[in-house]
């Protein structure tokens, strides 16, 4: 494990392949870790990749350089930290991919820094959340998936996250992925990145963010803006479905007006956590789109 500073946070990653590789950065989502890549990232080494696997804020050692920042687990905080771990690394360019938390992340980079982007792979399409739209109900079958949501707008439900973290995101993980069999090391080994100190307060302060119950953090507010337009992305792009994924029923084959490069949708068969769950699928379309954009380090 490595550390980097940037602006605001102290980032800890894991690095695969050779430091010449050409740079790949891949993200994770809640409620998981960088332990969600651990059958990817040697596939990927092995094609040529510097593969870099940073834990997002609010997980496992990485930490806030400062006591007076805002904890915010917001979209454009997300996206912003993966430039500015790119900035750090000192990489002028990079693939990204990611699903959950990591597929916003990279989509919002994209999106909003496509010059810093050499390619992208999103688990779930165009997955920039439109804040406005979650004010208003979905149908009841997803409002049920996204139980632990309506949860954390209240604070019965950050009370529920910080005094029981690993049984709700156990039964997450069971929920979202139902045909994955892991045992009780699988995620106690990603469970410690839920002990965090900041996780509680990110967690809340994203989900809150989205249904419009938390303000952001006023030095985002541009990028929020910006985000509200629904940006195009102009990058190479694979997006990639899983059939059981019960939080995208219907899957997202819909979002392809909103890439504007070369773009392919790709249908998985498996639940909410795709690299761990399909580390073949997930890493073939990573090489697929370094293939496409030629990209080298």
């Amino acid at each position: 494990m490595r550390t980097v500073k940037t602006d605001t946070l102290e980032i800890a990653y894991f690095e695969h392949g050779s430091p010449e590789g050409w740079p790949l950065v891949l993200s994770h989502g809640f409620p998981y870790d960088i332990h969600a890549y651990d059958e990817v990232a040697p596939r990927l080494a092995e094609a040529g990749a510097r593969v870099i696997v940073p834990y997002l804020r609010g997980f496992g050692p990485t930490r806030f350089l400062s006591g007076s920042t805002m904890r915010s687990g917001q979209q454009a905080a997300l996206g912003k930290d993966v430039i500015n771990l790119l900035d750090a690394l000192g990489i002028e360019k990079a693939i990204l991919a990611g699903y959950d938390w990591g597929g916003l992340a990279s989509c919002v980079a994209s999106a909003l820094w496509p010059d810093r982007v050499a390619g992208l792979v999103s688990y779930a399409g165009y997955d920039v959340i439109d804040v406005k739209r979650l004010g208003h109900a979905y149908q009841p079958s997803l409002e049920q998936a996204v139980w632990y949501q309506h949860l954390f707008q209240h604070e019965r439900g950050r009370e529920c996250l910080a005094l029981h973290r690993r049984d709700l995101c156990r039964i997450l993980w069971k929920q979202w992925s139902p045909t994955w069999a892991f045992d009780d090391a699988t995620f106690d080994r990603t469970a410690a990145s839920f002990d965090n100190p900041d996780f509680v307060d990110v967690v809340i302060h994203s989900y809150r963010f989205d249904f419009g119950n938390a303000a952001g953090d006023p030095a985002l507010a541009d990028l929020e803006t910006r985000l509200a337009e629904k940006p195009p992305i102009t990058v190479p792009a694979i997006t990639i479905d899983g059939t059981q994924d019960p939080l995208k029923p219907g899957g997202t084959a819909d979002h392809a007006p909103m890439f504007k490069a070369r773009h392919e949708h790709r249908v998985v068969g498996c639940g909410h956590n795709l690299p761990w769950e399909a580390p073949h699928d997930f890493a073939d379309a990573i090489t697929t789109v370094q293939g496409w954009c030629g990209f080298a380090s």
